[in-house]
Parts: structure tokens; sequence; C-alpha cells
């Protein structure tokens, strides 16, 4: 009796955990329409904290592993403060003069000023100064993607083997968020600090967006996590970009998707 009674039991979680785990992972209409209305082809993952609730579209590309692009400016920034290429947040590295075609990379820069405008030349030159074999080390300390470089220290995100998907977007930003992972309390808290993109009464978010342009086609991310209402969200969106203005559907088809939940 006590051998049946155990069976039914197991098998009754058994299936309350594969419904659920179905139901949080199946396609989602809601979201597939802004993709749909927009003429992309891409993923969007909306997860609560402790996952039991998730909002999904296109769940084989959620776990498809792309280029991280300007996203990878998250996990760096903590890498660059850990090792000291950089001291603080207010550190100043001079411009070396060089156009490089963006206005707001054109001076000198800050880790505060540099995260929000994807200033690609200062994180190279924190990556010059941290080096491969150290990137290798902290990769797989974080359990961050593939875990893979490549041939150059200072493109390997943007154009590399590094690879991440929207599904480890959001387990990475879980653990940034938990402060479980293996780092300096400070320097999480100061890299969470710089994340900042909207705070207000109601509503604080933390977001980086990144844009694949070496790579084909050419890949658009927003990343990223809400608290709002006594809750924390983490959302992870990618998709190809393929013509000029869709850069801006990143944050656009975010926003949306996390409007069209209840979340914001």
């Amino acid at each position: 009796m006590k051998y049946f009674q155990s069976t039914i039991r197991f098998f009754v979680v058994s299936t309350l955990t594969f419904f659920i785990t179905a139901t949080s992972h199946a396609d989602d209409a809601d979201l597939a329409k802004l993709f749909q209305d927009r003429g992309l082809e891409g993923t969007i993952v909306i997860s609560s904290l402790d996952g039991k609730t998730s909002y999904l579209h296109n769940s084989r590309r959620s776990e498809t592993r792309l280029i991280p692009a300007s996203t990878f400016k998250i996990p760096n920034t903590l890498i660059a403060l850990e090792e000291g290429a950089v001291k603080n947040e207010k550190e100043v590295i001079k411009w070396d003069g060089k156009d490089r075609g963006f206005d707001a990379w054109n001076r000198d820069q800050t880790l505060e000023t540099a995260f929000p405008v994807s200033c690609v030349w200062f994180y190279q030159e924190l990556a010059s100064r941290v080096g491969n074999q150290k990137y290798l080390a902290h990769l797989k300390k974080m359990g961050y993607g593939n875990e893979k470089t490549g041939h150059d220290v200072t493109t390997f995100w943007l154009e590399g083997d590094l690879k991440i998907s929207a599904m480890e977007q959001i387990n990475f930003l879980k653990k940034l968020y938990k402060e479980s992972l293996p780092y300096s309390k400070a320097n999480i808290r100061l890299l969470k600090k710089i994340m900042i993109v909207e705070e207000n009464p109601q509503v604080t978010i933390r977001a980086k967006t990144g844009w694949g342009m070496r790579v084909n086609p050419q890949q658009g991310w927003y990343v990223g996590y809400v608290e709002t209402k006594g809750q924390v969200w983490f959302f992870a969106t990618n998709f190809e970009i393929r013509k000029k203005g869709d850069d801006a559907f990143r944050k656009e088809i975010t926003m949306a998707a996390l409007k069209a939940k209840g979340i914001l």
C-alpha cells in the first residue's frame, strides 16, 4: 500500500512539474505578435525571480547561443573591477583622439559614462589590461555562455567565439541580482548602480542593449531586470537586425512585452 501511495505521489508531482514547465515555456501568442507586426525573427524570455512564472516567444531560438555584443559589458564591468583594470566608476581613461563615428564615444570615459553609451574603445582598453587567460577563468567562474573567447581579447564578445543564449542571459542576471556570483559584493553593487536605465518610486529597470554589427545576420539584444510591485522580473530579447531602424525595436518590443504581461 505504501509503495502504491508513493508511486501515486511521484506520478502526481511529476505530472504537475511537467505541466508547469510546459505551460511556462509554451510560445506566447501576445509576444509572438510583437515580433510578427515588426517583421522580426527573434525571441523574448520573461521570467520571475523564482522561475515559477515565465513568458516566452520562440523557444528554440531562446536556447540558441549568439554573440552577446555589448550585453557582455555587464559581466565585463564586474571582471574589470575584480581585476583592478579600473578602480571604480569615476576613474577616467583618456580618449586617444580617434573619431569612431559616435560623438558620445569621442571623449574621455569612465565606467559610468561608457556603460550606457556602449563605448567599445573603453571596454577594449579594459580587456587589454585583463588579458585572455584571466577572461577564460572568469567566464568559467561565472558560467557565462559557452565560456570561450577566441584569438583577439579585444573583440571576442563582438565577433569572436563567445556565445550565449537568451535563457543563459536570464540565468546569469538572476545570479547577479541575488549576488550569488563569487565576486566582491561591493563590485556587484557598483555594477548594479551603473546598470540603472530607469528609476522612480514605482519601478527600477537595470538593463543593457547589444548590437552585433560584425556578424551576419546582425543581432540585436536587450537584457536586464525590473523591480516593481514588490516583484523582480528578468528579461532577455534578441532578434536579427536586417534593415535600418530595426535596432530601435530592442527596447520597444521589450517594454511592450512587459506591459502586455502586466509587469509595467
